[in-house]
C-alpha cells in the first residue's frame, strides 16, 4: 500500500501572516484555521495543501526542501513576490537560471524559468 501526498507543513512564528502570504502565491485560500495551525489549498478538492503552524523558535539555517514555484513569466513574479515581502537571498547558488528567494520568515523557495506543465 503507498502513501499519498496530503500536504507541506511549514514552522512559522505567525502563521496568519505566513498563511496570507502563500495563499496569496498559489492564488489559494483557507481551508481550516485553528489557534495551532492552518491549512490552505487551491480548494477542498485539491491537495497536497500547506498547513502553517506556529513555532517558538525562529529559523535557523538554510531549508533541506523548499518549493519551487513554475511561472509563466519569471521576471514579472519575481517582482510580484518581492512586493508581497518576499526578498531575494543568496545561499551560494552561483550564476543558475532560477532565482532564490525567501518568504517573509526567511524560508527559501526558488523562481525558475517556465516549464512545461503536464
Amino acid at each position: 500500500m503507498a502513501s499519498a501526498w496530503w500536504s507541506v507543513v511549514v514552522d512559522c512564528n505567525d502563521m496568519r501572516a505566513q498563511a496570507r502570504f502563500w495563499a496569496s502565491v498559489f492564488d489559494w485560500q483557507i481551508m481550516f484555521e485553528s489557534d495551532d495551525e492552518i491549512a490552505i489549498a487551491k480548494d477542498e478538492n485539491s491537495w497536497p495543501g500547506m498547513v502553517l503552524l506556529n513555532v517558538p523558535e525562529a529559523k535557523a539555517v538554510k531549508n533541506r526542501l523548499h518549493i519551487d514555484l513554475n511561472p509563466d513569466d519569471q521576471a514579472a513574479e519575481v517582482a510580484r513576490l518581492e512586493g508581497m515581502g518576499a526578498t531575494r537571498v543568496d545561499i551560494g547558488q552561483g550564476d543558475v537560471r532560477w532565482v532564490v528567494m525567501a518568504d517573509p520568515e526567511g524560508n527559501e523557495f526558488c523562481v525558475l524559468t517556465a516549464r512545461p506543465q503536464a
